[in-house]
């Protein structure tokens, strides 16, 4: 297959694989809804960390891509997490 196309899949799956690892992480340990869980986020600065827990399902991702021999899918899913990290970096830095 098209080597831009495979990286462009892992991508997506990596985006996808943080918002419901976010979307999880809300629902388990959150007593108010996802939108209030949000934006009492944004208002005490914790966005940051609730994108990094959301990020750990991209090494589920990651790795199974890895173990798949899908190597330009997982390289499109470690560019997903690393504009996780640079989001991350610009909420806790501004």
């Amino acid at each position: 297959m098209n080597t831009k196309k495979e990286i462009i899949i892992g991508f997506i799956v990596g985006l996808i694989a943080n918002t419901i690892g976010v979307l999880i992480y809300i629902l388990l340990f959150s007593d108010l809804g996802i939108t209030e869980t949000f934006e009492a986020a944004i208002q005490q600065g914790h966005v940051g960390s609730l994108l990094a827990l959301g990020a750990i399902l991209n090494l589920v991702a990651f790795f199974g891509f890895l173990k798949l021999r899908r190597d330009q899918r997982a390289k499109g899913v470690l560019i997903a997490t690393i504009l996780t990290a640079l989001v991350i970096l610009y909420y806790k830095v501004f």
